[in-house]
């Protein structure tokens, strides 16, 4: 028989890689993502808004920039404060508050849009985080998702890295959020509708060489694997890497652009 899962120690993990490096230096080029997102879910003026797994504060901008009310949360401080640094630099009013995607400190039906980008999907159980997403937006409201897909670089990238450091026995993959079917049957019932649209960011960096140096200093889930591994651990992990990027880099030798597929959702609440 297998043993449950001990969601509580996979996050405790997830918390320190998480707060390992500093994500705000890879967070910031995704700003675009947030903007999208945002124009996606149509916000309007002084609805309430609140991001979920923030990190520092994509979503939170662009909402914020949209008139919404923003409350941004993450279960780690550090990026919040990144965040907030943004905000005040835009002189743009946002609550912060440091909050786990499965355990939202919120009444239901609390916001009229529920966004998250590139954050939920990591939340281990997934189903707990994906039901409280839904319980604290209003009927008719919407929840905006930008997911990364299996197939896409992204995706491949975690799962080369699981090939170096095998994820937690039994954890669903976060990118399973990039797929169509997993989003139904997450959202099931509390959604009276689901629109889906394919979508690429594209990675833009010097070389191979480069992207694998930021990634390993801020990225922390990258600079984890690193820091766990044995040199000659860590000299084959930078290898498979390298060799991913450059089978998907679109740029020729002098340059590295690297597109990953997501998916940009928005499930309107039943």
């Amino acid at each position: 028989m297998n043993a449950p899962i001990d969601f509580s120690a996979v996050k405790t993990r997830q918390m320190a890689a998480w707060a390992s490096g500093d994500y705000a230096v890879i967070g910031t080029t995704l700003q675009l993502v947030g903007e999208q997102l945002a124009e996606a879910c149509d916000i309007r003026w002084d609805e309430r808004v609140l991001d979920v797994a923030a990190g520092n504060g994509n979503a939170t901008l662009a909402a914020a920039r949209r008139g919404a009310r923003v409350t941004s949360t993450d279960y780690v401080g550090s990026l919040l404060e990144r965040g907030a640094e943004r905000a005040k630099a835009e002189h743009l009013l946002v609550t912060f508050l440091e909050a786990d995607a499965e355990a939202l400190p919120f009444e239901k039906a609390s916001f009229d849009i529920v966004l998250s980008t590139f954050g939920v999907m990591f939340s281990p159980d997934q189903a707990k985080a994906a039901a409280e997403m839904a319980r604290v937006c209003r009927s008719g409201g919407r929840i905006g998702l930008a997911n990364w897909t299996p197939e896409g670089f992204v995706g491949q990238m975690f799962k080369t890295l699981g090939r170096h450091l095998p994820p937690p026995a039994g954890v669903q993959p976060p990118s399973l959020w990039g797929v169509e079917s997993h989003l139904r049957s997450l959202f099931g019932d509390d959604a009276s509708a689901i629109a889906v649209t394919p979508r690429q960011f594209n990675f833009r960096y010097r070389s191979a060489a480069h992207f694998i140096e930021v990634f390993r200093d801020w990225y922390g889930p990258v600079h984890k694997a690193f820091a766990a591994l044995p040199a000659d651990g860590a000299a084959a992990l930078e290898k498979d890497l390298t060799d991913l990027l450059n089978r998907m880099n679109r740029a020729g030798a002098e340059s590295l652009v690297v597109p990953s597929d997501y998916l940009e959702v928005v499930v309107t609440r039943r």
